[in-house]
């Protein structure tokens, strides 16, 4: 499916970490919750120690979510679809009854998650933005970048970047894919019987909405709070 990249970052220091090059988890069979949410949590193979450190948002108040940047190759349609799979994702992410909530932002130098539209087809590792975290990196179809801070597993920031050869049709998918896992569930799930039952699931763009395992481990992650 769409591969995530999880850099942890010390605010103001150099990288601590870096997860494995292994994005996904391959497994076989329908997952117990508990080896669902530590799949997608921790990069964890069922029954088996995690291999990513748990990472987090502090819940003190929404996030804020930007579309930072849309490259002229995104306009017209490609932009349109891209905006509206924008708000319905944190839609869907805000109904699902977690500690964590989400709100869109249009010019919050601050925002915490930015989202940019880039125009590459992931040939070539991208140049010249200077944008930290997206200068280097190979983006063939959706990506995010998480930076979280040593020791604590506390996300500071997040940038999700979009190519061109991702196809219109699976920007939904793609969105609420990226926006999930820039809440720290960085890990996607190889397996048969997850395609078009999760959004995590490594082998197809067919899931648009939380599916249940899916809604599990976000509140999980961030349990409602009393």
């Amino acid at each position: 499916m769409l591969r995530a990249l999880f850099l942890g970052l010390m605010i103001g220091a150099l990288p601590y970490a870096v997860a494995s090059a292994e994005d996904y988890v391959e497994t076989e069979g329908l997952l117990s919750d508990e080896d669902f949410y530590r799949l997608v949590a921790c990069a964890a193979p069922p029954g088996t120690a995690c291999r990513k450190t748990l990472v987090r948002w502090p819940v003190d108040r929404p996030l804020r979510v930007q579309l930072t940047q849309v490259d002229p190759a995104f306009l017209g349609g490609k932009q349109n679809r891209a905006r509206a799979a924008l708000v319905r994702a944190i839609k869907f992410i805000n109904r699902a009854d977690t500690a964590i909530t989400l709100r869109q932002v249009d010019t919050d130098a601050e925002a915490d998650i930015r989202i940019y539209l880039i125009d590459t087809d992931g040939d070539a590792p991208i140049q010249g933005t200077g944008i930290e975290g997206i200068d280097g990196a190979t983006v063939t179809g959706a990506r995010v970048i998480v930076w979280s801070r040593s020791g604590s597993g506390e996300i500071q920031r997040a940038k999700i970047i979009f190519g061109t050869r991702l196809h219109i049709r699976h920007y939904e998918s793609a969105m609420i894919e990226e926006l999930t896992q820039a809440l720290g569930l960085l890990t996607d799930i190889r397996n048969p019987d997850y395609l078009g039952r999760s959004i995590f699931s490594q082998d197809d763009n067919d899931s648009k909405d939380l599916g249940p395992q899916d809604l599990m481990a976000l509140r999980r992650h961030y349990p409602p709070q009393e």
